[in-house]
Formats: structure tokens, sequence, C-alpha cells
């Protein structure tokens, strides 16, 4: 991931300033390249069996309401095969996908039913943990049942009663998902086709979370027992290179969500937890916050005060972070006065907070680091 941002499996960031995921009026919600996929494979049935290129097409979604899709580019191969495409519109999401072209290829089969895939730009999936198997394309199950229902819909009502191959492909996707989590969950040569509800909530918390519980899942299918939470790809950098025998799924991009991540990793029998990142943000850890967005938890200066006096402070460096403005002063005053024991302090509290969240169970380390890299502080409990 590099120097980037969190981001989640379309290459988002997270955003807790809406953390309800409900987005303000003037947002505009977009669609899901689920529901794109299941447009475009609808219009390329009514393409195969009817001859006339449709202009637009509208689905069920399971959000619960209907939605009309402009489509693109639709042709026929013959009389055996036919495609459509539909670009998609992530309304004002900061989704990576976002004027994507979704194509579906259409042709009969000889084998009853209906089979879906993916082509060129649709990841395969080579790790276990996610929720399609090993091999197959990376369209997830909601997709490829609006897929199938749109289809069966089309055959049924035009009483076509045979089997159809309905193959999905995003011309960019390769290059997309390189902006995604794809390649480090083992989802190879393109993006997931995702989406459970069919509609892109406008900086939704909700799938950024999702991803990092899907991250999780793969660390444990491939055996760790071990993984590493960082806020994003700075401290993450870092972490890499102080746990570097771990694989690259071991580290999971948590954002703010700490106290979520704790819970999903033990839930997937995850012993041991490590934490690493900036003194600053971790400090609200230390004082018992689970979600450390600072809008939810901002910095408690009086509890860094007392955690320096027990730490060996002098009354002088006990004012200066009591009236402090930003955690990063109280690093820098610690720090200067080549106080160690203040970051330990940090990292013990921090230590059992995580522990009391879950209610034991596992190993939590936290690792305080500067933005340079340098190690502040370090504690390990077992639970």
């Amino acid at each position: 991931m590099g120097q980037q941002e969190s981001l989640d499996l379309q290459g988002r960031k997270p955003s807790a300033d809406l953390g309800d995921g409900v987005p303000p009026a003037a947002l505009r919600r977009g669609y899901t390249t689920g529901a794109c996929a299941a447009a475009a494979a609808k219009g390329a049935a009514l393409l195969l069996i009817t001859g006339e290129v449709p202009q637009r097409v509208e689905i069920g979604l399971p959000a619960g309401f209907r939605h009309t899709f402009e489509l693109t580019g639709g042709g026929r191969s013959g009389m055996d095969s036919a495609f459509c495409a539909t670009v998609k519109d992530a309304g004002d999401d900061p989704d990576a996908t976002h004027r994507a072209r979704i194509e579906a290829a259409v042709s009969w089969s000889d084998i009853p039913g209906v089979e879906i895939d993916g082509g060129k730009g649709v990841g395969r999936v080579t790790k276990p943990g996610l929720p399609v198997p090993v091999g197959e394309a990376a369209i997830n199950p909601v997709p490829r049942r609006m897929i199938l229902e749109e289809v069966s819909e089309v055959l049924e009502e035009h009483g076509a009663a045979r089997g159809l191959r309905v193959v999905i492909s995003v011309p960019e996707g390769e290059a997309i998902a390189l902006k995604t989590l794809n390649p480090r969950l083992g989802i190879l040569g393109g993006i997931s086709i995702l989406g459970t509800r069919g509609v892109v909530t406008p900086f939704s918390t909700e799938a950024y979370k999702a991803s990092v519980v899907q991250a999780i899942s793969v660390a444990a299918a491939m055996g760790n027992q071990q993984i590493i939470l960082t806020t994003g790809g700075s401290s993450e950098k870092y972490a890499m290179a102080m746990f570097e025998a771990l694989p690259e799924e071991a580290f999971i991009q948590m954002g703010e969500y700490v106290g979520y991540s704790l819970e999903h990793a033990k839930a997937f029998g995850i012993r041991k937890v490590t934490l690493v990142g900036m003194a600053g943000k971790y400090s609200k850890v230390a004082q018992g916050a689970m979600l450390i967005h600072s809008k939810h938890a901002p910095v408690d200066f009086s509890f860094l005060a007392r955690i320096a006096a027990e730490s060996g402070a002098d009354c002088g460096q006990v004012a200066e972070i009591a009236g402090a403005n930003t955690a990063s002063q109280v690093v820098d005053y610690m720090t200067e006065a080549g106080n160690g024991v203040f970051f330990e302090q940090l990292c013990l509290h921090a230590c059992r907070h995580c522990l009391e969240h879950v209610h034991g169970g596992m190993t939590v380390e936290m690792v305080l680091i500067t933005m340079k890299g340098r190690v502040l502080g370090r504690t390990e409990i077992r639970g």
C-alpha cells in the first residue's frame, strides 16, 4: 500500500464524520459494480434474444427499489452471443471504480441454467477467507444473485428455455485494482464485483469496515496467528519494516476502527494483535477510546498530564502538557525530555483498554512510533 492512506476494496478512504452512513442531502448516491454488472447482463440478454439494442434497462436493487441504468456499446456476434455495457456512476462517493465501464457478454450454452464468470479486468480469488471460493472470479454472492435473477427474468419473459453463459468484464479493471486492497487479499488480475444493496452511500463507513473484516478473514484463513493493525499507509510502511517476517496479508489498515477491528480479530481466532502507529492517535486508545476519529475521541490533555506526572515529569512539563493544543506537542515535549517511561505507560494503558474491550482471550501489543518511524514505546499484555 506504500504511503497511501487507508483504502477499502473499491479504493475509498474512510470518513468517520458521517459515521451513520447517511449522506447529507447535497450528496448524490451512486450504484455498485454489482448493480452495473446485473444491468449490463440484462441488456445483453435482451439483445441476444430480441436482436434489438436496448438503450436502458430497469433492475431491482437489494436496497428495496428499482433503478434505470443507461446502456452503451451493445452488439451481437452472430446469433449465439451479444454484449452490453454501462458506465458506473458512484455518485459523490470517492470510489476508484467511478466511471469504470462494466461489460457483460452473454452466449447460449448447452448446459442448463445460467453460468456466471469473470473476464478481462475482473479479479480471480487466490487466497481463502473471501466469500468467493479460490479459483473463481471475484464476483461476490449478492451481485451473482442479481445477475442470475435479471437474466433469468429475461429468459422466462421471452420463453427461452436454454442455458446461458454470462461473462462480466471491466476493461480498465486491472489498473483500477492497483488502487484497492485486492492484490493484498489475493484477488489478482482486476477488481471485485461488489455490493450488498446495489447502491453506494457517499462516504460510507460501512464499506470500509466491511473491507477490514474481509482483510482479517483472509489473514486468518491463510493461517496467520498474528496481525498488525495500523491507522494508515505511513505507519504501515514502518510496521512492515519492523515485522518483515510476516506476510503481506497480516498487515491491515483499520483506519480509526480500533475496537471494531479487535472484536473481529478475536472472532476469527487471531491470537496476537499488534497495533503500530503514532503516539498522538494511540494516546486516545490509552485513554479508553476505541473509535479514534477526532469527532468521537478528542485528546484528553489532563489524562496525558497525569501520565506524565506518574512517569516522572516535573511540574513545568506537566503544566505544559495540560495546556497543550495538540497531541503532537505532547509527544515533542516528552521526546525532548527523554521521558521514555511516558510512552511505555501509554502503551500499557492502551493494551489494557484493548483487552478490556474484547474481554481478553488474546495478546495485544502496542508500538508507538514517530513520524519517521522511530520507536517511542512498546508493550504487550497477554489477556
